[in-house]
């Protein structure tokens, strides 16, 4: 049992497939194939089932995932812990960024780091919430910045600061009192996200809300981005809700009016890295760059 043959099952087993493997080790597929068969030899037992478009893992497969993860994770991280004594020169960071990261101060991000450590190359990935924690549990991701709740299986998940969610309506008659969960449907509703629907984490409090208090929320409208929804606010055709983060930006279309929630509703913000995986020290210093322009002290945000 070697490392080699341990990555091509484990990169297999995260991806579904030989060929998507065989992408992430630079190799050919056969290959990836063959070092996976010569495990399952040596093992005397099956790893994967070989139906259909995507590997299956089997008993032994599920039982062999866990221990391939420490061991490449071991071997990784002394490799990375060996490259970091000469300092970051080099690399790849990965990191994921929430897909309004302009409004946590985060748009300058990629420069101030390129600038600091110009021989180190940068990806950054801005998503929603969701596909955040499903890029860092995949191993796609090192790390990433995401909303909560978001499901944490297999992630180490540390708050940083909770932002209040407001109302947003062209009408003042709308913001003139906090809004009831209950007073929602009296005005069309525009959410953002469409793609992710209720696996937002903002959507997902508001629906939980709804839903103790009787009340259906279907929306009128429904974009990817928070700007689309504001514009279309500002045009009078409906309401939506923002953190208070957005409403503070020099962004926030003029001519809107807000509301806080009668039962105070809160965004948290955290810090997603895969659990008891170390990260590699371009990516820790990328999350240290990051984690400091985000806790900035501003009026509605709290620090955690």
């Amino acid at each position: 049992m070697t490392i080699t043959q341990l990555r091509a099952f484990l990169l297999a087993a995260t991806l579904g497939t030989f060929t998507a493997a065989a992408t992430a080790l630079g190799t050919t597929q056969p290959t990836v194939s063959e070092l996976v068969r010569k495990l399952e030899l040596e093992a005397g037992l099956d790893l994967f089932v070989r139906t259909g478009r995507r590997l299956v893992l089997t008993a032994a497969g599920r039982e062999l995932l866990a221990w391939a993860q420490r061991v490449v994770d071991g071997v990784d991280g002394a490799a990375q812990s060996l490259g970091a004594l000469k300092g970051l020169t080099g690399g790849v960071a990965s990191f994921g960024v929430l897909r309004n990261a302009s409004y946590y101060f985060l748009s300058d991000l990629a420069e101030r780091f390129h600038h600091e450590h110009p021989g180190v190359r940068l990806r950054l990935v801005g998503q929603n919430s969701f596909e955040v924690a499903e890029g860092v549990r995949s191993g796609e991701l090192e790390a990433g910045l995401a909303m909560l709740p978001i499901p944490d299986e297999g992630l180490a998940v540390t708050p940083l600061l909770r932002d209040e969610v407001l109302w947003v309506s062209a009408d003042p008659a709308r913001t003139s009192e906090p809004m009831q969960i209950e007073a929602i449907p009296a005005a069309p509703l525009i959410l953002y996200d469409a793609h992710y629907g209720s696996h937002d984490p903002t959507r997902r409090q508001l629906a939980d809300r709804a839903q103790l208090q009787g009340v259906r929320l279907d929306p009128l409208i429904e974009v990817e981005n928070v700007d689309a929804a504001l514009a279309l606010v500002a045009r009078g055709i409906g309401d939506t809700l923002v953190s208070r983060s957005i409403v503070s930006s020099d962004a926030f279309p003029d001519g809107l009016h807000v509301a806080p929630f009668a039962e105070p509703l809160f965004d948290t913000m955290a810090l997603l890295v895969r659990e008891n995986a170390a990260l590699s020290p371009v990516t820790a210093e990328l999350v240290r760059m990051a984690t400091a322009m985000v806790l900035v002290p501003r009026e509605g945000v709290e620090l955690i």
